[in-house]
């Protein structure tokens, strides 16, 4: 086995570290933030590029050309408010 493909495998296990379902939006973007920075540190660029992505993808966005049914505007959500 490679020393890059075990590193991915450290990396994927230590994002197990906590197994079961995140509790909230923050729990899930504080383990990306975690693995990517491990990601940087250990030089692999391609997955911390990718982590990045899914950082951006996961964040929650505010769209203010956008109405709430109740025609407020619309608020990010975050997952903790039920």
């Amino acid at each position: 086995m490679s020393r890059r493909h075990s590193d991915l495998s450290s990396l994927v296990s230590s994002g197990r570290a906590e197994k079961g379902v995140p509790k909230s939006r923050a729990e899930v973007l504080a383990a990306l933030l975690r693995k990517r920075a491990v990601a940087w540190q250990s030089g692999l660029s391609d997955l911390e590029a990718r982590l990045r992505n899914q950082i951006s993808w996961s964040l929650p966005i505010e769209r203010p050309d956008e109405t709430a049914p109740d025609g407020e505007s619309a608020q990010p959500t975050t997952g903790d408010d039920a």
